[in-house]
């Protein structure tokens, strides 16, 4: 008997399709409104494909916070490449205002606040414990804390001006006020 295996890039690629087809349905149907079937149609693929690659709901569901999780860390590497010292904390604050702004599930937040506020629970020292390498200092901990919290309440409640939800990042990292630079490339769930 002859299996058929196919190349790790395809692999990944079909694994990449579902998980950012996961994106695109859960923006409309929220966590509990999820079908498997709608997530293949929208990738794409069969359902048996699907099971492959993820056995259950639960477990593409686990597999859709890492690769969120992944996508994020991989923006904020690419937007602070190179740069150091308040250069690098600015493009940081900068990507996450850009990420917001273009990558949003506001939607969720109306759809399902328990499972959104869950997700962000278990983010919450994720996200200062990154941001808290970037910021200088001997209180970076506490800034980072207060970037985060800004962050969220800016995703939980509307992100609303850019220029000023910049401002308060800013402020919070003990940064000097500047005029915003032209968007970086923000990550994207593709």
């Amino acid at each position: 008997m002859v299996v058929l295996q196919m190349p790790a890039d395809a692999e990944q690629s079909t694994r990449k399709r579902i998980l950012a087809a996961t994106f695109a349905v859960l923006s409309r149907c929220g966590h509990r409104n999820l079908q498997l079937s709608d997530v293949a149609a929208e990738a794409g693929v069969s359902r048996p494909t699907l099971y492959r690659y993820f056995g259950s709901k639960q477990g593409l569901l686990d597999a859709f916070g890492l690769y969120e999780q992944d996508n994020f860390d991989a923006g904020l590497a690419t937007a602070t490449a190179g740069l150091r010292g308040p250069e690098r904390l600015d493009a940081a604050l900068q990507f996450i205002v850009d990420f917001q702004h273009e990558y949003s599930v506001s939607t969720m937040v109306e759809i399902e606040p328990e499972h959104v506020l869950a997700q962000t629970k278990r983010l919450l020292p994720l996200l200062q414990e990154r941001i808290s390498r970037i910021i200088p200092g001997e209180h970076a901990d506490l800034a980072a804390a207060a970037v985060v919290r800004i962050a969220v309440s800016h995703f939980l409640l509307g992100a609303g001006d850019p220029e000023q939800y910049l401002a308060e990042l800013r402020h919070a990292a003990g940064l000097p006020q500047r005029r915003r630079r032209a968007p970086r490339a923000a990550a994207t769930a593709s």
